[in-house]
């Protein structure tokens, strides 16, 4: 009489009785379970989830986004397809091809693109500092609870800090006249300029860079330097072949980032330009009185216009944060 055993086991499983043999047949045994089938038995039923009275918790932040968020872009955005007698209409897009729109819209790539590239350089140069920190030190806790605030330091009270320092009557800028001879506003009055904006902006675009970036960097393990070196590999063959690659995809994005942030900020802009420029000072002088005449509703075109341009920025940015995520892990 034979009887099968199974791999690597015993042909019972403990607490197992064999079938019984039947004439003129082979008696049979029992295989062990499986280990997770017998871990399932001895644990139990599985926990039942919470069902969808989980999502409960998530109805205030919901009404919140609903209600402040995306009733007041939807009627905003949707605003630019009706025409003065409320009828639907697609000739407002026309407004695309005015020159004071097509001059708002340059000014706020260009003041975005600059002022985002310069905060993405000198943030990546501060994390670089900062990676050679200790993370619970006093330096590092300080830097970084200073880029948390700072990098929502914006609006009116940023225009007045600076105006207070290189206007036209400011500190630094008497200084240097007086120091140097040398005057910030010696071609017009710098600071309310769309160029001049840069300066603000670099101001909250730095430490916003810190906090998107320093993730990243603080994912490089040390081991894959190490594995480099015991390879023969310079420093310069690492962060060339391993560590700018692998860093690469959070730069970009915390870059992105950066410019869409530029791109949709207003309040310290509003603050020291008195109209036009970029894109948010036109809409504003578009609700106030209608400068483009035949078409209505200019600033919901215009809103439209800054919706699409941030849906594509920021669909990049989460393409971008996606593949990075990956070494970050």
């Amino acid at each position: 009489m034979t009887s099968a055993s199974a791999p690597g086991g015993s042909a019972f499983a403990p607490g197992a009785t064999p079938a019984p043999a039947t004439a003129g047949a082979a008696a049979t045994s029992v295989a062990p379970a499986p280990a997770d089938v017998t871990a399932r038995r001895v644990a139990g039923p599985p926990v039942r989830r919470r069902g969808g009275i989980a999502w409960l918790g998530l109805t205030p932040f919901a009404a919140y986004v609903v209600l402040f968020l995306a009733v007041p872009a939807a009627i905003a955005v949707g605003s630019g397809f009706f025409d003065a007698a409320g009828h639907v209409t697609f000739a407002n897009l026309a407004a695309f091809a005015d020159p004071s729109v097509l001059r708002a819209f340059g000014g706020s790539f260009a003041l975005s693109a600059v002022s985002a590239v310069i905060g993405a350089v000198i943030g990546a140069i501060v994390c670089w500092a900062l990676a050679a920190l200790r993370p619970d030190g006093l330096v590092r806790s300080m830097i970084d609870s200073a880029a948390s605030v700072l990098a929502q330091f914006g609006g009116v009270m940023l225009a007045f800090a600076f105006i207070a320092t290189i206007g036209a009557q400011g500190v630094v800028t008497t200084w240097l006249v007086s120091a140097f001879h040398v005057d910030l506003n010696a071609n017009g009055a710098f600071l309310y300029t769309v160029p001049g904006l840069v300066v603000p902006y670099v101001y909250f675009q730095v430490p916003l860079m810190v906090l998107t970036f320093m993730p990243a960097l603080e994912g490089v393990k040390a081991q894959w330097g190490e594995a480099a070196a015991t390879l023969g590999a310079s420093r310069v063959t690492y962060w060339r072949r391993i560590g700018l690659p692998v860093l690469a995809p959070a730069f970009w994005g915390s870059l992105l980032l950066l410019f869409a942030n530029g791109f949709s900020s207003f309040a310290t802009a509003a603050a020291l330009i008195s109209q036009g420029g970029i894109v948010p000072l036109t809409i504003r002088t578009q609700l106030t009185s209608e400068t483009i005449i035949g078409l209505q509703n200019v600033a919901g075109v215009l809103a439209f216009g800054m919706v699409v341009v941030m849906a594509v920025v920021m669909g990049a940015y989460s393409l971008l944060q996606r593949r990075a995520a990956r070494w970050q892990r």
